[in-house]
């Protein structure tokens, strides 16, 4: 988990000021400090309001009282509750893209280790996400239909990563799968119950990494060729630092 903080910035600050990058044309505050820090409780208290009560039962009335700005505040940056929406699940897709677009070098050709990556990089995505996730998990039924499509999006390019894993070790010998897609999207609840019923796992003191390691060994056991054992995991941060080594060399 440490390892995945100090490779990916996704802390409310870091995320609020790629927010404004992307949103120039919709932010009319000038100064990006200044925007940045009146971002961050908008965003904050958006995804607390929804959690309590939903974004849809959620006025832009009770965003200003709660946040402690002004209605004329809140429309410096967005001109709807739909544009905030959309910048929201917009910073949750690029999230997923960011963190999950680029294995480590070498594992394009080792698809065992590439989908333990895969699986314990969405939970510690997902983890320092958390607040942001729930929302996209919870409010997709409301959406208007750019968001439902957007929200989808996101979802099946997390699912076609894994099936594109499954499929190579299907194809290299080393996992049993029927059918690669749908095996894809039985594994996605596995990481969706992480962020979702996170009281449940707290209540067990399960930490992240102890989820990741039930998770994927769940999953490599169901998938794997019994006459192959799977090859042993390496932690990320020895990967990212034999990596360095062999570069460096």
């Amino acid at each position: 988990m440490k390892s995945f903080q100090a490779e990916f910035d996704f802390s409310l600050k870091a995320i609020c000021t790629r927010m404004l990058e992307r949103h120039r044309d919709t932010i009319r505050t000038q100064k990006p400090h200044v925007a940045v820090a009146k971002l961050m409780p908008i965003i904050q208290t958006t995804l607390t309001l929804a959690n309590r009560k939903g974004f849809h039962s959620m006025s832009l009335r009770d965003l200003a009282t709660e946040s402690g700005l002004s209605m004329g505040a809140l429309y410096t940056y967005f001109d709807t509750k739909d544009t905030l929406l959309m910048m929201i699940l917009g910073e949750v897709s690029s999230a997923v893209s960011e963190a999950l677009g680029s294995p480590p070098e070498g594992f394009a050709d080792n698809p065992a280790e590439r989908l333990h990556w895969l699986l314990e990089t969405h939970i510690y995505l997902t983890e320092v996400m958390q607040p942001w996730f729930v929302f996209a998990y919870m409010e997709a039924k409301a959406f208007p239909k750019e968001g439902r499509e957007k929200a989808t999006k996101s979802e099946l390019l997390t699912e076609k990563m894994i099936a594109d894993a499954l499929a190579d070790g299907v194809e290299s010998g080393l996992f049993s799968v029927g059918d690669v897609e749908f095996t894809a999207s039985l594994i996605k609840p596995l990481l969706q119950d992480w962020y979702v019923k996170r009281s449940k796992y707290r209540r067990r003191g399960i930490s992240p990494e102890q989820y990741v390691q039930a998770v994927t060994e769940f999953v490599e056991t169901a998938i794997r060729c019994q006459s192959e054992p799977l090859p042993r995991k390496r932690h990320r941060a020895n990967h990212r630092s034999e990596t360095a080594a062999a570069a460096a060399s």
